[in-house]
């Protein structure tokens, strides 16, 4: 019997490691005076970083990058998303920006970014599933179906619904967007991508519930216990997903951070405290009150301040390092 029991520990404990995920960091390039990008990647490697996401196919990334062991989520810029629309642009850019680097471990092509019918970028609408399509044609006919995911990062601004999570829904006008995209995912076994922020969902009004330390449940949704507002967001994703035919559609988060600095809450103290807390969490085997016992897949946003980027003032300060290499909030255990 103790034999057996002892069998048993073991056994859980090896799933355990095998279901725990590794954080990936997104590399942003909006910053002044930030390393070249070989020297990126051996800091990746040096603080035991091994996936990363891109959002265009940057050469020079791309080519340090080659022989190591980190898995890239590269990314399709809104503004190429029309020419993809054509089988013929689509096999050329996985010809040009996949298969010519054979030695990059390529893990998901992130086919537009928080493109959404309601804002400025709403002219890119049309071109999504299309090329999501062709792309995913283009992979499977380059014999790499099994090795890469093809999929597009949304985001939380295309919900209508999110409270309690179980009552997540997308907004109306958000439907006949989203849905095709949904149901394409579901019928392909390709994952859903999301960028999660509970920063910018509740900036400061209930702060432990933002940063993972609340000691008590929060919210009590139909008897899950939520006790921070990152898996209730998630799991609000989740619903959304499942009244669209995507129950079944996994959810990688594709960005979470907390800025430290540009707001009252935006600070270094509470940015090391989100992101060391995230870090926990997805790692662990906890999952959320809707989908539990799993780990969640998540990148961090993001290695470096984007001192360039416009927009709020808080955009500019969610990297990890200083251009000089060293963390902003100490020593952080990625895997």
């Amino acid at each position: 019997m103790a034999t057996k029991l002892l069998l048993l520990v073991l056994l859980l404990n090896l799933l355990m490691v095998k279901d725990a995920q590794s954080v990936g960091v997104c590399y942003g390039r909006l910053g002044d005076n930030l390393p070249s990008e070989r020297d990126v990647v051996s800091l990746y490697q040096r603080n035991g970083i091994t996936r990363m996401r891109i959002y265009d196919p940057h050469q020079p990334t791309l080519e340090a990058l080659r022989g190591t062991n980190i898995e890239l989520m590269i990314g399709v810029p809104n503004d190429a998303l029309q020419s993809l629309n054509d089988q013929n642009n689509a096999n050329t850019w996985v010809r040009d920006n996949i298969q010519r680097y054979s030695n990059v471990r390529f893990r998901y092509i992130a086919v537009g970014n928080e493109v959404d019918p309601n804002n400025g970028n709403s002219r890119f609408v049309p071109f999504v599933l299309p090329a999501m399509r062709n792309i995913l044609t283009a992979v499977r006919n380059a014999g790499l179906g099994n090795q890469i995911k093809v999929s597009t990062a949304t985001y939380s601004g295309l919900l209508g619904s999110s409270f309690p999570p179980s009552n997540g829904a997308f907004r109306d006008n958000v439907r006949g967007f989203i849905e095709p995209i949904i149901r394409f995912l579901a019928q392909n076994n390709q994952p859903m991508l999301a960028n999660i922020y509970p920063y910018f969902s509740d900036p400061g009004r209930n702060l432990p519930y933002a940063l993972f330390t609340a000691t008590q449940a929060v919210v009590n949704d139909n008897g899950r216990q939520y006790f921070n507002l990152f898996d209730a967001i998630l799991d609000a994703h989740y619903a959304a997903q499942a009244r669209l035919g995507g129950g079944n559609v996994e959810i990688v988060v594709s960005e979470s951070g907390w800025p430290s600095s540009g707001g009252p809450v935006a600070t270094v103290q509470n940015a090391g405290t989100y992101v060391r807390n995230l870090i926990a969490h997805v790692r662990g085997t906890r999952g959320t009150p809707l989908k539990p016992g799993r780990s969640i897949e998540t990148y961090l946003f993001a290695m470096f301040d984007e001192n360039r980027k416009t927009g709020n003032v808080e955009e500019r300060f969610f990297g990890l390092f200083t251009p000089n290499q060293q963390p902003k909030y100490g020593q952080l255990n990625f895997n």
